[in-house]
């Protein structure tokens, strides 16, 4: 759920921190109190767009910070995904700063960026205003509601499906390359042979450059090498040489070893040095002989080294990539020369496939059918609850012509909301009001699927009075019981079945606008009702009204609890 909202320097909003509780969350206030901020600086926070004027004060950035608290395996996946750490209690802190139209963004101290932020929130918290609500309108999403209410049993002919779905499309698409003209497929079948008579004449073997680059090295800088050891050698053997007088004074100590033990202990030493240049000494002239080589050698050796690389640019970065390259090409060769052969072959197997996909289409179809109907009947009682008097809905599945990545079903909800009305796509005939009560009637029916802990409403009240805002609020403080869920209202019979109750008031400070945003309890809850209510002048008649109403709304919270 969410735990916290902190915004600093943003738009109207100096600073101001809310502290969010479980159930239902009112924000109320007077119109263009700043309201909208509420969500906006979730939104902003959440990697939603920042407009360019959203520093109160330029010379300082504007900061958003959302705490939150998860409990669920799928959440925690989440940030796993993203390497992300999150202790034992479940603690999420997502951080964003703007300064001069950049953002920077961090979860639990961990820099992100915007898509990794959008998707982290896709787990947390789910926003429903005017935009999102007209998605309602849009088919494509009718399909993805249909089998988040499925659930397990969808989902497991889903991915049964999807298995099929993958290797058939494999099947087809190499069908589709293979389908050339006899020339072409002439053409690149000698173009075949070239390469691989040129891959396998090269008889490369692993590890084969590496030896050769070494090799080639050495003998590049031979010359170096040579005078260098050479010199070396000439010091270490000559007359004056370091092993000749270290003979020397060896044998100059010899006489005296016997005669003293200090002289014996030096004469020890000496003698391990000597001993180590005559190692050294016969251990350089071995290198040297290692460092000759003739021309001709050099010269094979680098135009192998020459021809190995030209097949590296051609065929691969190394010569196991090359081995696979050539491995390829004499399948693709072999698959051109036995065309009729292969390409039977590939019609059958793509037959097979075809049937085995066509099963795990029409069982999930079933699985998709078998839940719509559950649906149908549990969303028009939700819809009833919400004063849609005769309401008819349907979800109606029909095949797509050809199989999609999502199956085979193409799936539309439809809706009749006055008697004696046909059926019609949402996008014909719900209004505003209409469909931000459609989408509330789905979360309330989805709440025991929906994974999502935090429901955020804004707009829920669009379009509606009287009778059909008690039955709106009643169904939010139904839905709360599951969710956590966040609304902005003007309607008295919403904000009095709040949990918590929050106003958002509007005032000058040093000359300019502020928002504030304070929780009420006791008597100021009833006093923001009565002034919902009245809208103007707060009567003794106005509040007696609103204890009313809010002593009603406790009544059906304890019911519905």
């Amino acid at each position: 759920m969410l735990i916290s909202l902190h915004v600093k320097n943003l738009a109207l909003i100096e600073e101001s921190q809310v502290f969010f509780g479980e159930g239902l969350n009112i924000f109320s206030g007077e119109t263009g109190a700043g309201k909208s901020m509420l969500i906006g600086s979730v939104s902003i926070g959440l990697g939603g767009k920042a407009g360019k004027d959203i520093e109160r004060d330029p010379e300082r950035p504007a900061e958003v910070e959302l705490e939150f608290s998860i409990d669920s395996e799928e959440q925690r996946r989440k940030f796993e995904e993203y390497e992300i750490p999150v202790d034992e209690d479940g603690l999420v802190i997502i951080k964003r700063r703007v300064k001069n139209g950049k953002s920077v963004y961090r979860v639990n101290g961990v820099a992100v960026n915007n898509p990794m932020v959008r998707d982290i929130s896709s787990v947390l918290i789910d926003i429903h205003g005017q935009h999102e609500h007209q998605s309602l309108l849009y088919q494509k999403n009718h399909l993805k509601l249909l089998d988040r209410y499925a659930g397990d049993g969808a989902k497991s002919a889903y991915e049964r499906y999807r298995s099929h779905y993958e290797v058939y499309k494999e099947l087809k698409r190499e069908l589709e390359e293979a389908d050339t003209d006899e020339s072409a497929r002439l053409r690149e079948a000698d173009l075949l042979r070239y390469e691989v008579r040129e891959i396998e004449k090269a008889e490369l073997k692993e590890g084969e450059d590496e030896e050769l680059e070494k090799r080639y090295n050495l003998m590049n800088n031979s010359r170096k090498i040579t005078e260098a050891a050479g010199s070396a050698a000439e010091l270490m053997g000559g007359d004056e040489s370091a092993g000749e007088l270290t003979g020397r004074a060896l044998r100059s100590l010899a006489d005296i070893a016997e005669a003293d033990e200090n002289a014996r202990n030096l004469y020890e030493e000496l003698a391990s040095v000597d001993a180590l240049i005559s190692d050294f000494k016969r251990d350089l002239e071995e290198y040297l002989h290692t460092v000759e080589f003739s021309e001709d050698e050099f010269e094979d050796t680098a135009s192998r080294l020459d021809l190995i690389n030209q097949l590296k640019m051609k065929y691969g970065a190394s010569i196991a990539e090359i081995n696979e390259s050539l491995e390829e090409r004499q399948k693709k060769l072999e698959r051109i020369e036995n065309f009729d052969a292969y390409i039977n072959e590939l019609k059958q197997k793509i037959s097979i496939e075809e049937k085995e996909l066509s099963a795990a289409a029409a069982e999930l179809s079933s699985e998709r059918k078998a839940a719509a109907a559950q649906l149908q009947t549990k969303l028009v009682e939700a819809l009833v609850s919400l004063n849609f008097i005769d309401v008819k809905f349907n979800i109606d599945i029909s095949d797509s012509d050809d199989y999609t990545v999502s199956g085979r079903d193409r799936v539309e909800f439809t809706i009749s909301t006055n008697p004696g009305e046909a059926l019609k796509p949402l996008r014909e005939i719900a209004s505003g009001g209409e469909l931000s009560r459609v989408m509330l009637a789905l979360k309330t029916v989805l709440a025991d699927t929906d994974s999502i802990d935090t429901l955020i409403f804004d707009e829920i009240d669009t379009g509606i009075s009287g009778r059909t805002a008690q039955m709106v609020s009643e169904s939010l403080a139904e839905l709360s019981r599951r969710h956590q869920v966040i609304c902005i209202t003007h309607l008295p019979q919403i904000a009095a079945m709040a949990d918590h109750h929050f106003l958002i008031e509007k005032s000058v400070k040093n000359e300019r606008t502020v928002t504030r945003i304070n929780e009420l309890e006791g008597d100021a809850i009833t006093d923001e009702l009565a002034r919902i209510i009245s809208g103007a002048e707060v009567t003794d008649t106005v509040k007696r009204s609103a204890e009313e109403m809010k002593k009603l709304a406790d009544e059906v919270k304890a019911k519905v609890s």
